[in-house]
């Protein structure tokens, strides 16, 4: 019988040694994973090999995505359901394509429809684009993504075109010729449509490409994890959906401290490995990423006078749908839809903008014309509010004259540096606690950093914006709102995944189709910085910010005529 005792005494001795050992190493594996998740590191090496537990689970886990589960009305639905079909891509045919078979610029030409007619201002032109493969064989289908302007180097003019895709590899292009003289005419291959086939796939399956993360701290210690709109696994999360508007928002929960002991939020960094050998060809800078398209014919025609006409005066009632809405003369911008005057004085700008209180909304982009406005202005001066660079917020004054300008960057997702957890706000919240009137005058943009999500995610952002915007104007009908739109960057093979024009040329029809029918008016930047002859730049050089504050300054002060 003792040795019975004594074999379950050794039995039991030998399971306490196991569990203690299952014990550690769930605890080191739990100890590595906080280490990997939290660190904001790369997560996928040069071979590809996924070393996060999260990503590894990706497919089997379920990931808290709050845009996945939002409750929509009968007509948010069907507003929702119209803006998808709106902005749908042409698809490729079934079946991998070969780099061979894809659009080649090169290969591919232009031709001025009707070359021997007679033009003059106000007149139509038509281009023919006919896209071949590198093998110099003809497209059949359609879905590439172009740009098109004509311009005129010597006039400092240019203008934006409509691009109709015909499905079979052919393009139309039309122009309004809004200015006399000799009018060329460029048009260039921003991405093939095998290359937009790829983007459509990582926008929906690829939301985390851009990862953010989020510091906490109590006392001396402090830890960092991963956030997003969606988290992948089942790891606790903190919950910081906005209570207001919904707006979803997690972080991985700290190991050892409280979700309320978030401090800040920063970009994390960028995914890297997210194409296929095959996939990188389709993104090669001077092959198909912005390429001209070369002419077969004359690339130019010459536009006469329209007598006694005023070509700007083509259109006058603003309608963001209004293609162009715009053209530069003179390296100024002339609106089809607005009068917009030439504010060259500071003290021009500081008489428009006496007594107001000025509400700038959004991104860099927006924050490039709270920079123009104090630089510009001598007696608008930056009160140190000792935010972080670059990052805000941030407010000018001028006593003398009593004007208020004030710059806050839009709620997360928002790839800056490092925002304080305090400062985080939702432009939705922000104008509803506006009070508004005739002196209060508040611009908005919101695009660039929805890039990397779903388009659902960005039409609810913007259904919130607009809500509030409604019942602003509702309670105080003389407050003045004005939306900047998107604008187009320089591209190359990486950044081509993160922030294309494509994304941005979708973003922005969805902007434009949600704000639409309502008392806000546009500054479009978009075809400010495509017909404009400077390079193409996130944050578009002083010249082009100039002319978006004179389109600005002019809804303040609109000319008397």
């Amino acid at each position: 019988m003792w040795r019975d005792s004594f074999r379950l005494q050794i039995f039991c001795l030998l399971m306490a040694v196991l569990a203690i050992v299952v014990l550690v190493h769930n605890f080191f594996q739990l100890e590595h994973l906080d280490d990997d998740t939290v660190s904001g590191s790369n997560w996928i090496t040069e071979n590809n090999v996924q070393h996060s537990l999260s990503q590894t689970n990706r497919t089997t886990k379920k990931p808290y995505c709050g845009y996945t589960q939002q409750t929509l009305s009968k007509r948010e639905q069907e507003e929702q359901e119209s803006l998808l079909a709106a902005i749908q891509w042409p698809e490729t045919p079934n079946g991998k394509i070969a780099f061979a078979q894809s659009t080649d610029p090169t290969h591919s030409d232009f031709v001025i429809v009707k070359l021997s007619r007679f033009f003059k201002v106000g007149d139509e032109l038509e281009v023919l684009v006919r896209m071949k493969d590198f093998q110099g064989k003809p497209k059949q289908y359609g879905g590439d993504y172009l740009q098109a302007r004509i311009h005129s180097p010597l006039l400092k003019a240019g203008a934006t075109g409509r691009v109709v895709d015909c499905h079979n590899g052919l393009y139309k292009v039309f122009f309004t010729l809004l200015w006399p003289g000799e009018v060329k005419v460029s048009v260039s291959l921003v991405h093939p449509s095998e290359a937009v086939q790829v983007l459509l796939r990582l926008r929906e399956e690829r939301p985390d490409r851009v990862y953010f993360k989020s510091s906490f701290k109590s006392g001396r210690y402090s830890e960092t994890t991963e956030c997003n709109v969606c988290l992948p696994g089942d790891f606790p999360v903190c919950n910081f959906t906005d209570p207001y508007t919904g707006e979803p928002w997690f972080c991985y929960k700290p190991r050892k401290l409280s979700c309320a002991s978030r401090i800040s939020h920063a970009k994390g960094g960028y995914l890297k490995g997210l194409l296929t050998k095959e996939e990188s060809l389709f993104f090669q800078s001077h092959v198909n990423i912005k390429k001209p398209i070369p002419s077969s014919g004359p690339d130019s025609v010459i536009v006469k006078p329209k007598a006694f006409t005023d070509s700007s005066s083509i259109n006058r009632a603003e309608d963001p749908t209004v293609s162009p809405s715009g053209y530069y003369y003179e390296d100024q911008w002339r609106s089809r839809t607005h009068w917009i005057g030439n504010f060259n004085k500071s003290d021009d700008i500081t008489e428009c903008l006496q007594g107001k209180v000025i509400h700038l909304f959004g991104d860099s982009t927006m924050r490039q014309w709270f920079e123009y406005l104090t630089a510009f202005v001598p007696d608008l001066v930056e009160f140190n509010l000792r935010s972080p660079k670059n990052v805000g917020p941030f407010m000018s004054v001028d006593l003398k004259h009593n004007i208020l300008l004030k710059f806050r960057c839009h709620g997360p997702p928002i790839r800056f540096s490092t925002v304080f957890s305090s400062e985080l706000r939702y432009i939705a919240n922000e104008l509803n606690g506006i009070v508004g009137g005739r002196n209060t005058v508040i611009a908005i943009t919101i695009w660039s950093h929805f890039s990397t999500f779903p388009v659902e995610v960005y039409i609810r952002r913007l259904r919130n914006i607009r809500k509030s915007i409604i019942q602003l104007l509702d309670r105080s009908p003389e407050t003045l709102i004005i939306i900047r739109t998107a604008n187009v960057q320089e591209l190359g093979p990486e950044v081509s995944l993160f922030n294309s024009d494509w994304y941005s040329f979708q973003l922005d029809s969805v902007m434009r189709k949600m704000f639409s029918g309502i008392a806000v008016h546009f500054v479009d930047a978009w075809e400010m910085s495509v017909a404009h002859y400077l390079p193409h730049n996130l944050h578009p050089q002083e010249v082009i910010i100039k002319n978006q504050i004179d389109a600005f300054l002019s809804y303040v002060c609109p000319l008397q005529t």
